[in-house]
C-alpha cells in the first residue's frame, strides 16, 4: 500500500498544482481524477495497472501535502503497518475512510482521512476533454527534456512556451523576438501542426520530470497530452493551450 500511496502523491501533489484527487474503485478497475482548481492548467485522468482491493468505492484524497509529510516520516520506513480503514456509508455499505499508519513498535501513529463520496463529488467533478485529432505524437528523450529545462532557466520570466513543426521537427519557442528569445528542436516527428500554441512552462517541466515512461501528443485543437507510465499507474495529463 505504501508504494501505491507514494506513487499517487508523487504524480499528483508533486506537480505543485494539485492538492486533492478523486478515487473511483471497483473489483475490476481503480481510477484517479483531478485537475488544477486554481488556474485550470492541467486535467488528470489515471488508471491503476491492477485494481486495488482496498480502494473499492468513491472517495476523495484531500490535503495531499499532509499525506506527503506522513509518508516521508522515518518512523514508517521499515516494518510499519499501513492499512486502509473502512466505515459504513449512508446506505450501509463499507467504504474506504482513510489510512492508518503505525510504526514497527506501535508507539507512533497517524490517521489520514479520506473525503466522503458526496463531498468529493461536489468539490471535484470529473473533467474530460473532447476527443481531438493529434497532429504530433512523440516519445520525449532525456536529452530533450533537459534542453527544455535549460531554455526554461534562460527565460525564467516566461510563463509559457510555444510549439510548432518545421521540416519534420517539433520546435519549442521561448520569449519574444522583439527582445529576448530562444528556440530548440524538441524531437523529430512525422506529424505536423498548423498552429503555434502556447503551453504552461512550469507544469510541462514538472510532468516531464516525473519518474516513468512518457509519451507526448499535441493537437491543433489546443490540447497537449503527456502520458506517464509509472509501472503501477498510467497517468494521463491533458493541458489546454494558454493565452500568451
Amino acid at each position: 500500500m505504501i508504494d501505491h500511496l507514494k506513487d499517487i502523491v508523487q504524480h499528483t501533489y508533486g506537480l505543485g498544482v494539485i492538492s486533492m484527487i478523486k478515487i473511483t474503485g471497483s473489483k475490476t478497475s481503480t481510477t484517479i481524477n483531478a485537475f488544477d482548481q486554481a488556474t485550470k492548467t492541467v486535467i488528470l485522468n489515471a488508471e491503476f495497472k491492477a485494481p486495488v482491493a482496498e480502494f473499492v468505492g468513491v472517495f476523495g484524497m484531500p490535503n495531499l501535502d499532509r499525506l506527503n509529510t506522513i509518508l516521508n516520516i522515518p518512523e514508517y520506513r521499515e516494518g510499519a503497518t499501513i492499512t486502509v480503514t473502512q466505515q459504513k456509508d449512508a446506505d450501509g455499505n463499507m467504504v474506504p475512510s482513510g489510512v492508518h499508519f503505525e510504526n514497527k513498535t506501535g508507539d507512533f501513529k497517524n490517521d489520514y482521512r479520506f473525503m466522503a463520496t458526496s463531498v468529493i463529488n461536489d468539490q471535484l467533478k470529473n473533467v474530460k476533454m473532447k476527443p481531438v485529432k493529434w497532429g504530433v505524437e512523440i516519445t520525449p528523450t532525456v536529452q530533450s527534456i533537459q534542453k527544455l529545462r535549460f531554455q526554461s532557466s534562460a527565460h525564467s520570466d516566461a510563463t509559457t512556451f510555444s510549439s510548432t513543426t518545421d521540416s519534420g521537427e517539433l520546435k519549442f519557442y521561448f520569449g519574444d523576438a522583439a527582445s529576448h528569445a530562444g528556440s530548440f528542436t524538441f524531437a523529430a516527428t512525422s506529424g505536423s501542426l498548423s498552429k503555434q500554441l502556447h503551453w504552461p512552462v512550469a507544469v510541462v517541466n514538472s510532468i516531464l520530470s516525473l519518474p516513468g515512461d512518457k509519451e507526448m501528443k499535441i493537437s491543433d485543437d489546443g490540447v497537449m497530452q503527456i502520458t506517464v507510465d509509472s509501472g503501477l499507474i498510467t497517468y494521463t495529463y491533458q493541458l489546454p493551450a494558454q493565452t500568451k
